[in-house]
């Protein structure tokens, strides 16, 4: 079965500084990908390579090959917008739009003129229900996203994520701002989403690794040094750096 995400030699520059050297990996379809390593080794560079959005940053540039699909993302001829569409992202600090709750979630259907395809209320309605924040908010939807509790927050930017209808979801380290009981109700809602989705997340907390991701990949110094199922690459890695850093010799 072809990978949903095929990366190929991918090598990656903020000016003169190489912060990923020949990157080889696929990425399973519906499965959830965890991406572990110590600070700067590399894991959130290559998250945002997955749907171009170190293409903001100045100075940077990029060799090599990644496919969605067999799309060839870094094609001169590829929308930027429809690749973001169809590869969402759930950032580190929760990032609400001051709008109500309702507009934090319309916003991109709005823009992409999904709302043209099914009705928006319904729309919102269904994002809202996927992230597991429906119940708790249905009653005031004008309410301001930036009055929601720190776990809601993320939840309704993952509904906002949901409205656009992707096929992958990228979560840079999604729970490191929230506490013990938003995080566990963010990795349940992560295995929900699994059965419609491929997720691929950066994160520092190995025991959260293990317990949501089918897949994982350890990076360090910009290299991936190993990579395999989640169970494997923990109870019998193949690389001593990786079995140095999961029982805390360094990291």
């Amino acid at each position: 079965m072809d990978p949903k995400i095929h990366v190929k030699n991918l090598k990656f520059y903020y000016d003169n500084v190489q912060a990923l050297k020949s990157i080889t990996v696929d990425i399973r379809e519906k499965k959830i990908t965890a991406l572990i390593g110590p600070s700067g080794c590399g894991k959130s560079t290559f998250l945002r390579t997955l749907n171009r959005m170190n293409d903001i940053i100045p100075g940077v540039r990029m060799e090599g090959e990644v496919k969605v699909d067999r799309l060839d993302i870094y094609d001169k001829a590829t929308d930027v917008v429809e690749l973001r569409q169809r590869v969402g992202m759930v950032f580190q600090q929760p990032n609400p739009f001051p709008k109500s709750i309702y507009e934090n979630v319309a916003y991109g259907p709005r823009v992409l003129g999904l709302n043209h395809h099914r009705n928006l209320d319904e729309i919102v309605e269904q994002s809202l229900v996927a992230a597991g924040l429906w119940d708790e908010v249905k009653d005031d939807l004008r309410r301001s996203g930036l009055a929601l509790s720190g776990g809601q927050q993320q939840r309704l930017c993952i509904a906002r994520t949901l409205a656009i209808e992707p096929e992958v979801i990228l979560m840079d380290e999604p729970c490191s701002a929230l506490d013990p009981q938003s995080t566990l109700r963010i990795e349940q809602l992560m295995k929900d989403l699994e059965e419609r989705y491929t997720i691929v997340i950066v994160t520092h907390n190995m025991q959260q690794a293990a317990r949501v991701s089918e897949w994982t990949a350890f990076f360090l110094l910009g290299e991936i040094v190993e990579y395999g199922p989640t169970n494997e690459v923990f109870s019998r890695p193949q690389d001593k750096r990786t079995e140095d850093y999961i029982t805390g010799r360094f990291g």
